[in-house]
Parts: structure tokens; C-alpha cells; sequence
């Protein structure tokens, strides 16, 4: 356990330290945008902030080489190079697309390269285990592709959800620390390598996350932008891909959800960032646009648009996640029976109820007018009230993080 916090905190602290050079790296270049109509912060703000966070990576990576005990497990394989050389590939694609802009196609060219890194390192999916408790085995070709998809689809699905100050590093955060809790019980019941690295992986991925919202939550000091949205998908992925390949049938003690936790341990800690991308997709097919074109009916968009403060709508989001992910790693854990997972369900639908009822109070007024004696919401996104009209050519970030899947971020800008 000692080694996991080591890990995190040296993360935490080489990200925290970064953050103040990379901010005045970005002001220099001018990675910092002019502000939009549909975006939520009020003041230009520089971007980069995944630079910060790729050196927190890479110290926690070289720390935990370091130590006994992961250190030990992780000399066994090539997680350490993986990681580095796929993370220093997409941080590169995401600081061309926050600087420059990229063409679509070039910017996912960049996504699947950084994941087939992780394929020629060793990190793949060799089996998938079904609901009857078995596992289906995998071709290599079957799982090298299998393995680039999961990882595209995280990269894009904390893409798509990092548009508000400090939203898609807690979101993830919170999610690694599930898959963290998941990773240490199978490490107290079987010894498996691939245990220890996830837990390691997980350990790092917090730190960075903690290193980085002290500067990003709001009022943000810097966004990540594509460039550190991309590297926590990527990280992310990589964690429950190496947590996947443990066959569940060793493991004692576990319920059917511990049997299919390498199954509903990915979507419980994408469910936020998968609904938000799947709604995007149907919302702009739906009116004859792109599904990367940008718009401003993302779920953070929506609660600030019926009353939420920029804060709160982050915390909301916050308690969604932790919700799914760790209310299911909890049951697995400790042997809940699978009857208890609908009330998982009819909790999460509380929460969406919730969502809705600063609209209703807000019909009688005592909220706007409260809303309007709130310093800390001053500047905290749009007035309940229509939502504001969406220009077509419009292009780029949606408050701190990129609106689109594989959009360029902004016009091309000269260094």
C-alpha cells in the first residue's frame, strides 16, 4: 500500500510542479484561444495542461521501477516502455492539435498508433470473460484490434466529457481509484503480475489527476486540453485492459459481479463519458450534422442550462461516477448479491431526478434570485433560460475541453 500512495503523490507532485511552466510555455506559443459563444468560462485561458500531466507519468512510472515491490513486477514486462512511448505519442498529437489544429483523420491516425504502441508492448486483451463465467479466447489479429478499439473509445469518451473546469480529471480520477480498489482485492486473493501493474498504473493515473485539478478547478488557471484528455484515456484504458485478462475463476470469495467485473468494471467507469459521446452522436445525426460537429447539448452544458452553478454541475458528475464504479466494485468486493444491482440502477435515476429540480425551483424564482446573489456563480455559465442559438461554423473546445471526438481544436494558429 505505501508503494501505491509513493507512486501517486511523486505523480501528484512533478504534475502540480509542472503546471506553472507549462502555463506560461502555452501563453507563450499562444495555445490560448479567443473565448466563444458556447463556451463557458469568460476569459482566454491557455492550454497544454496535459503537458504537466505526461511528466507526472513518466515520475511515476520511473519511481514505481524503483520500488520492491512493483518495481519487481513491472521489470518482468514492458508496461513501463509501453506507457511512455504510447503516452508520449498521443500527448505529442494532442500539443499539435491544441496549438495548431489537425485534421481529423490525422488526429485519430494518432489515437490508434498510441494504442498499437500498447499492443507491440504486450498490453492486449487475450480472452473476454462472458456472463456464464467463461472466458472467450482471442486470435491475435482479433485481439489487437479489439484492444485499439477499447483504448480509441476511451480516448474520445474523456474527450468528449472534458468540457467543464475540473470535470474530466475527477471523473477519471474517481474512476481509477475503482479500478484501484478492484485491482488490490484481487491482489489479496491471487498473485498475479498483471494485479500489481494495474494497481500501479491506477496509483499513478490518481496522482496525476490530483496533481493537476488544484490548477483546473475552477476558476481553471489551465485547461488540458486534447493534449492531456487523450493521455487520461489512454492511461485509463491501459489500466482495465491489463485488469481483464484475470480469469475469474481463480478468484474466491466473489459473486457473479466479481466474475463479471472485467466486463461491467470498464462500463461502470466509462458510463459517464460513453452517455454523453452515444447522446452527442444520436443529437447531431439526428439534425443532419457530423457526429464530431460541435454543439452545445453536452450533459454539463444541459445542468448548467436548468440552474446548476459551474461547481455543482462538476459535483453532480462527480457523484454519478462515483456511483456506478465504485458502488459496483463495492458490491464485488463485498459479496453483495446480484439483486442489489437494480437498486445501483434506481439510485442513479435519484440522482438524474435531482439534476431537474433547481428548473422547479426555479419556476417560483427563489433560485434565479438567489443565483444572482451567489459570487462564486457569477461567471459560472449561462442563466436558467433558453439556450443560446448555435453558430454552424463554429469549432473548438467547449469550456475546458474539446467538444469533438477527432475535430481540429481551433483555427490553424502560428507559433
Amino acid at each position: 500500500m505505501r508503494e501505491y500512495l509513493f507512486m501517486a503523490l511523486a505523480a501528484a507532485a512533478v504534475t502540480y510542479l509542472l503546471v506553472p511552466l507549462v502555463r506560461r510555455f502555452a501563453i507563450r506559443i499562444g495555445a490560448m484561444p479567443e473565448v466563444r459563444d458556447r463556451d463557458v468560462h469568460t476569459t482566454p485561458t491557455p492550454r497544454l495542461g496535459g503537458l504537466a500531466m505526461y511528466g507526472g507519468l513518466v515520475a511515476g512510472l520511473l519511481t514505481a521501477t524503483q520500488l520492491d515491490k512493483t518495481g519487481g513486477v513491472l521489470a518482468q514486462d514492458k508496461t513501463v516502455l509501453a506507457l511512455i512511448v504510447a503516452g508520449g505519442l498521443i500527448t505529442l498529437t494532442g500539443f499539435l492539435d491544441d496549438w495548431w489544429g489537425m485534421d481529423p483523420f490525422i488526429k485519430l491516425g494518432g489515437q490508434i498508433g498510441a494504442a498499437g504502441v500498447l499492443v507491440y508492448f504486450g498490453l492486449f486483451l487475450p480472452w473476454i470473460p462472458w456472463v456464464s463465467g467463461e472466458s472467450i479466447g482471442l486470435a491475435p489479429d482479433l485481439s489487437a484490434i479489439i484492444t485499439i478499439l477499447v483504448v480509441v473509445v476511451s480516448i474520445n469518451a474523456v474527450n468528449f466529457v472534458d468540457g467543464l473546469d475540473g470535470l474530466a480529471a475527477g471523473i477519471v480520477g474517481i474512476a481509477a481509484a475503482a479500478t484501484w480498489v478492484y485491482a488490490i482485492f484481487l491482489d489479496q486473493n491471487i498473485e498475479q503480475n498483471r494485479i500489481n501493474t494495474t494497481a500501479a498504473i491506477t496509483s499513478i493515473l490518481i496522482g496525476m489527476c490530483l496533481g493537476f485539478l488544484p490548477h483546473n478547478f475552477h476558476p481553471a488557471k489551465i485547461f488540458m486540453g486534447d493534449t492531456g484528455a487523450m493521455l487520461l484515456g489512454l492511461v485509463l484504458a491501459a489500466s482495465l485492459i491489463t485488469v481483464t485478462p484475470v480469469d475469474a475463476d481463480v478468484i474466491e470469495g466473489m459473486n457473479r459481479f466479481g466474475a463479471l467485473m472485467p466486463i461491467l468494471l470498464p462500463a461502470a467507469v466509462m458510463v459517464l463519458p460513453l452517455i454523453d459521446l452515444i447522446g452527442a452522436v444520436i443529437r447531431r445525426t439526428s439534425m443532419g450534422l457530423s457526429p464530431f460537429a460541435p454543439d452545445r447539448g453536452h450533459l454539463h452544458h444541459r445542468l448548467l442550462d436548468i440552474g446548476h452553478s459551474h461547481r455543482r454541475t462538476v459535483l453532480i458528475m462527480y457523484a454519478w461516477t462515483s456511483l456506478f464504479a465504485l458502488g459496483l466494485v463495492g458490491m464485488s468486493v463485498r459479496g453483495v448479491p446480484s439483486e442489489f444491482f437494480p437498486v445501483v440502477i434506481v439510485l442513479a435515476i435519484g440522482v438524474l431526478v435531482l439534476m431537474a429540480l433547481p428548473r422547479w425551483r426555479g419556476r417560483g424564482g427563489s433560485h434565479s434570485a438567489r443565483r444572482k446573489n451567489t459570487p462564486d456563480d457569477e461567471d459560472d455559465g449561462p442563466a436558467t433560460g433558453p439556450m443560446p442559438p448555435i453558430r454552424a461554423d463554429a469549432q473548438g473546445l467547449a469550456g475546458s475541453g474539446d467538444d469533438s471526438a477527432v475535430v481540429p481544436a481551433f483555427p490553424v494558429r502560428s507559433p
